[in-house]
């Protein structure tokens, strides 16, 4: 395990990346300017929970559904800072669901995870009365939100008494993919993980359920152990790289925050490779 002091300066990332207020005011103004311009269905309920309800994006004749998990460690931020990533998708044929959920310390890492699985649930049943098809689901994530993709593709949904979701692709953006590390960071007062549970919740210990390309991607810019966290899981599950795929892509000048907003421009490398997945061809 790292020590303390490392893995505070390697997993801290407000801290690591001051200027972090200036992307979240970025992706604010872009998030009301894309609902503002798109026809969506905003907060829709899919579980109990405060927080569990998702924005659905639909497109025209939608060949697919992007569903995307935010960020924030699982204990900050929310789906109205992500409604950025939805025009270029939906300009070519792919529908977007944003998801919420409750978040640490008023719930635990696992019971996220189980809402993100309910969120799939509840797509499957009632997205496409939203324009949001269920026949081919694309995951993708930021950070947590990563993550929390990865553990999507390692579920057994027999398991959890459902029939598993048609997922043809994901993605995953500077992802945690080894949780171990965090439970020397002062984030653990709010994640409040034991060694145990962290293994359990590593997808690098686990094995994907789902035979489907993953993009794993992450800022050339972040810290070191964000870009071993990628390649970690990249090394553990070759079963889903994508085809003609060398290596995670490292997005030259980007860190952990500003990687995420090449989502919104259709002219990125990042959003390029999303949509080729989504089955929407290159930009």
């Amino acid at each position: 395990m790292l020590a303390t002091d490392l893995a505070e300066r390697e997993y801290n990332l407000r801290a690591a990346f001051p200027d972090h207020p200036q992307w979240f005011a970025r992706w604010a103004a872009e998030s009301a300017a894309a609902r503002a311009r798109l026809s969506g269905v905003l907060d829709l309920r899919y579980g109990s929970g405060p927080k569990q309800t998702l924005d659905v994006f639909p497109a025209s004749r939608a060949r697919a559904t992007l569903v995307f998990i935010h960020g924030g460690y699982w204990r900050a931020l929310d789906k109205a800072d992500h409604s950025f990533i939805a025009p270029p998708l939906v300009e070519r044929g792919v529908s977007v669901a944003v998801i919420n959920y409750d978040l640490c310390p008023d719930v635990t890492v696992v019971r996220i995870t189980e809402e993100c699985r309910e969120a799939l649930i509840w797509l499957g049943r009632e997205g496409a009365r939203y324009g949001a098809t269920a026949d081919c689901l694309v995951l993708a994530g930021h950070s947590a939100g990563g993550h929390l993709a990865a553990m999507l593709f390692a579920t057994d949904w027999s398991a959890h008494g459902a029939a598993a979701p048609t997922i043809a692709a994901g993605a995953a953006i500077s992802g945690v993919f080894d949780l171990e590390p965090l439970l020397a960071t002062s984030l653990n007062a709010d994640l409040r993980l034991d060694l145990a549970r962290a293994l359990e919740l590593s997808p690098v210990h686990l094995r994907p359920r789902i035979r489907a390309p993953l993009l794993l991607a992450a800022g050339a810019d972040e810290t070191s152990e964000f870009i071993r966290q990628s390649r970690a899981l990249w090394e553990s599950w070759p079963e889903c790289r994508p085809h003609r795929s060398e290596e995670p892509l490292l997005v030259p000048a980007r860190h952990h925050f500003s990687v995420v907003s090449d989502l919104g421009d259709a002219r990125s490398e990042l959003a390029s490779q999303l949509l080729r997945i989504c089955g929407a061809g290159a930009v």
